[in-house]
């Protein structure tokens, strides 16, 4: 509110900026309830978020598990694998969709790049003057060599990225340009343009797995690395040394599938530990949190709760696979028991998890945290409906506060001047009455 000049008891000797201050914070009283009110609904938009947020990621957790889609009606959680290799020669890596199985093979080969060297003069001349062609597999191209000594050479042979890279050693035998190409026999290269013959030290050749006899049946896999990621779907293998009789397995990864059950009831045990939270009772300072009494969060935290107490028609209690609830209300999971049943009932847990335990808590977020339909999602936007109301009559209230303020400051500055007038005729007055006659004269 602004401020307007007063004259502050000059006449009457009351503070005046006083007792306006103390009549307008009166008539803001109004104003400072819309002002808590604000504030209270505040409170209350940012604990809908919280409790919005912790089940927006039980969605995400769930939805983990339930089918993406009519088309795809086996999410890809349920399909994780790993793979184990018989020998420290190969290491396997599975990915979603491996199939189970074991998959035996040889290495036979590893993948090499060519390495090719010429003894240069040091300080130069390297080339014979017109730069450098270098053909990598069926590709040539120029390279242009501004300084025409071993590492200026060097430099520019890197500078062109052709997948050959260059450096100079000082040896026994004199400075060595060293060429060194990328694996695999495609990458196989050759220079022309050097000053001093070149000579081929190692050749270009493929990594080579070998399944069964090639001559009966059998076949041979190449790989320009050591790398082979089409031997078995979905699985990568990586060789690091010839090997005979490598056995590889690949199975249903239930620790990854339990990692992914762990996420989903701690994100349930996060949700309802904000439901809990935000509408909490202190009965000894007898305050509740911003939530405390609201409908909406008690039926999600029912909800939640009933999911998993319910179990599935058809399958029973969710226990039978290590969830099931606590005496404080809240989820538990037994790891080794999940895995011990899936194991045993793959496709039943699969069932009973993604059509049973995990599309029930789906539902539940989805229903509250959906941006179009979501409980949750309308009782934020109504909060921030309602305070951008509060927020006008506010604004509202400024202009008749100001004009109030405005108001009383005249009234009170008139009533010291109308003071001064009277306490100036009570002084003419005295003075006139004094100047009369006496009676005794």
């Amino acid at each position: 509110m602004g401020s307007t000049t007063t004259v502050d008891g000059l006449v009457s000797g009351m503070n005046t900026s006083q007792v306006i201050s103390q009549l307008m914070q009166l008539a803001a009283q109004p104003q400072t309830n819309l002002k808590n009110a604000v504030t209270k609904e505040n409170a209350v938009i940012s604990a809908y978020q919280s409790v919005n947020s912790r089940l927006a990621a039980l969605q995400t957790a769930a939805e983990a598990f339930t089918p993406p889609s009519a088309l795809t009606p086996v999410n890809p959680t349920w399909q994780s694998a790993k793979a184990t290799s018989s020998s420290t020669a190969v290491t396997a890596t599975a990915s979603v969709g491996a199939p189970t199985g074991t998959f035996t093979f040889d290495v036979t080969a590893l993948a090499k790049g060519q390495i090719t060297t010429a003894n240069v003069a040091a300080a130069g001349p390297v080339t014979t003057g017109s730069g450098l062609d270098v053909t990598v597999g069926t590709t040539t191209t120029h390279v242009n060599v501004t300084t025409d000594t071993a590492q200026g050479t060097a430099d520019a042979i890197n500078a062109a990225k052709l997948g050959v890279t260059a450096s100079v050693l000082t040896t026994q035998q004199g400075t060595i340009l060293q060429l060194t190409g990328s694996t695999g026999a495609a990458n196989s290269f050759s220079v022309s343009g050097l000053a001093a013959a070149t000579t081929d030290i190692a050749t270009a050749a493929d990594a080579q797995i070998t399944v069964g006899n090639p001559a009966a049946g059998g076949y041979t896999l190449n790989s320009a690395t050591n790398t082979f990621g089409n031997a078995v779907p979905n699985v990568t293998l990586t060789v690091s040394q010839l090997a005979n009789g490598v056995s590889v397995t690949t199975s249903s990864d239930a620790d990854a599938i339990a990692d992914k059950m762990k996420s989903m009831i701690d994100a349930a045990n996060g949700a309802l530990s904000q439901i809990g939270a935000q509408s909490a009772y202190n009965a000894t300072a007898k305050s509740g949190g911003p939530l405390t009494g609201d409908f909406a969060v008690r039926q999600l935290q029912s909800d939640l709760l009933s999911a998993v107490s319910n179990g599935q028609t058809g399958y029973g209690s969710f226990k039978q696979f290590g969830v099931q609830l606590d005496g404080d209300g809240k989820l538990t999971f037994d790891r080794n028991a999940f895995i011990t049943a899936y194991n045993a009932d793959p496709a039943g847990v699969q069932k009973a998890v993604a059509t049973g335990l995990a599309t029930q808590l789906d539902t539940v977020a989805k229903s509250a945290t959906d941006p179009i339909t979501g409980n949750l999602t309308a009782a934020i936007n109504g909060g921030n409906s309602q305070i951008r109301s509060l927020n006008r009559q506010i604004a509202d209230w400024d202009v008749r506060l100001a004009a109030r303020q405005q108001a009383l400051q005249r009234q009170f500055t008139n009533l010291e001047l109308a003071l001064g007038k009277m306490k100036d005729q009570s002084n003419w007055l005295s003075g006139q009455i004094a100047g009369l006659p006496s009676a005794s004269s």
